[in-house]
Order: C-alpha cells, then sequence, then structure tokens
C-alpha cells in the first residue's frame, strides 16, 4: 500500500488541535477561556438557580474568586502592550492622537493598577487596599472604552468606504464581462474584517456597560448582578472568537 503524503502546512493549520495549542499557548487565549468560566458560574450564582444553602453555591463562589486571581495572575505587565501601541501608532489628526490617548492609556493604566488588585487578593499587600483600587481604576477604564469604540468606529467608516470603492470596481467589471477573482476575494476578506470590527466594537459596549456599573458600585436600575454577569459573558465569548481567529 502506497504511504500517505504528509499534510500540507494548509491542512496543519486546519487541524483543530494544533489551532488549539496555538491558542491555549497565548495567555489572551487562557485568560478568555477563564473569563468564559468565571461569568458563566456568575450566572449560575445571581440566577437564584442554586439556594444559598446548597454545598455547590459556595463551591462555585470559591471557583470564581480563583478564577479572579488567576485572571488577574495572567495579566500582569499587560499593561505594556498599550504603552507600545501608543507609542507605535501613528495618528491622522490631533482628535485621533486624543482618542488613542484616551483609548490605551485608560485602558494601560487599569492593567497597571489592576497588578496591585492582584497582590491584594493574593494576601501579599492588605486587602484593605483593594476596594480603594478598584474605585481608582473604575473611571479610567470606562473612558478607555470611550476611546476605544470611538477609534473603532472610524475604522468600520473606513472599511465601508473601501466595501463602497471595491463594489463599484467589481461591478464595472462584471458588466464588462470580465470579472476579476482577486476583488472578489478582496471583498470577502474586507467583509469579514468589518464583522470583526464590528463584534470588537460590540465587545467594546459590554465591557463599558460593565465598567459603568462599577463606577456606580452596583447600584442602578442596570447594574443587576445577572444582567452584568450575562454581559460579561457576551465579551468573553467575543473576545475569545477574536483570539481564535487571529491564532
Amino acid at each position: 500500500m502506497a504511504s500517505k503524503a504528509p499534510p500540507s502546512s494548509t491542512e496543519k493549520q486546519r487541524d483543530f488541535f494544533n489551532h488549539l495549542e496555538a491558542y491555549l499557548a497565548k495567555r489572551e487565549g487562557v485568560d478568555k477561556l477563564l473569563k468564559i468560566s468565571s461569568y458563566t458560574t456568575k450566572i449560575i450564582l445571581s440566577s437564584s438557580a442554586l439556594s444559598e444553602s446548597h454545598p455547590l453555591t459556595h463551591r462555585l463562589k470559591s471557583f470564581d474568586s480563583s478564577v479572579g486571581v488567576s485572571r488577574k495572575a495572567f495579566r500582569l505587565g499587560k499593561f505594556i502592550q498599550d504603552l507600545n501601541a501608543l507609542r507605535n501608532s501613528h495618528f491622522e489628526s490631533t482628535q485621533e492622537f486624543l482618542l488613542a490617548f484616551l483609548a490605551y492609556a485608560g485602558e494601560g493604566f487599569y492593567y497597571f493598577v489592576e497588578q496591585f488588585i492582584w497582590l491584594a487578593n493574593s494576601g501579599l499587600i492588605d486587602k484593605r487596599h483593594s476596594s480603594r483600587l478598584h474605585k481608582i481604576i473604575a473611571w479610567p477604564e470606562f473612558m478607555g472604552y470611550i476611546g476605544s469604540t470611538s477609534l473603532k468606529f472610524r475604522d468600520l467608516n473606513r472599511i465601508f468606504e473601501d466595501e463602497a470603492c471595491l463594489k463599484a470596481s467589481i461591478d464595472i467589471a462584471v458588466t464588462r464581462g470580465n470579472g476579476n477573482l482577486k476583488e472578489e476575494e478582496k471583498m470577502k476578506k474586507l467583509r469579514a474584517k468589518m464583522l470583526m470590527k464590528k463584534l470588537s466594537i460590540v465587545q467594546d459596549f459590554a465591557d463599558g456597560f460593565m465598567a459603568a456599573a462599577n463606577i456606580s458600585d452596583g447600584d442602578g436600575r442596570f447594574s443587576g448582578p445577572l444582567l452584568i454577569s450575562c454581559v460579561g459573558l457576551l465579551s468573553a465569548l467575543i473576545s475569545a472568537h477574536k483570539n481564535w481567529i487571529s491564532c
């Protein structure tokens, strides 16, 4: 029997377990799986599916607390990404610079201070500082999402413009009877990029919603634990999908 030819590089990339290995090798991949686990647990706890006296309730609370500490550990030094993103960005206008500064500085400050929250939650420094640190980062986190969402809307508008130009070019080519496969392939990639950008905007809205709830300390009509947990799970699923696609 003839030996089977080794799989091509394209087939290897499409292999689920190779893809999963690459995904889990990145801290973002592990962090997003922990985020999904955390918010799924929060939904169970806040939905009254289990009574307070149920033995599983205490275990789920302990699990959620441990996952929270683990997620913060995975994000140690992550503020450097925002610092470098701001340093390496090129801006077309002062407005774009201000929005980028708001987005990256807000998120970077959040990740920087969160390292000390992790130290407090893990017991190295006094836990009394934890609630104070949470209040310090609430507004910068929220403002960071405002800047990030604004930038993504600008990017989405550019994609819409590129799509309109490319569509006009394809329509002219079809009218002349000489369709271009390369341009059709570009259109597919452009629409996939558009979808990912829309998902990123939805995620920013979800994360901004949770940041606003943190500012109000959970007080308010739209700050219920179940609603916040569902919004958090939506954000987690979108970010996990984005990281899977880019992996």
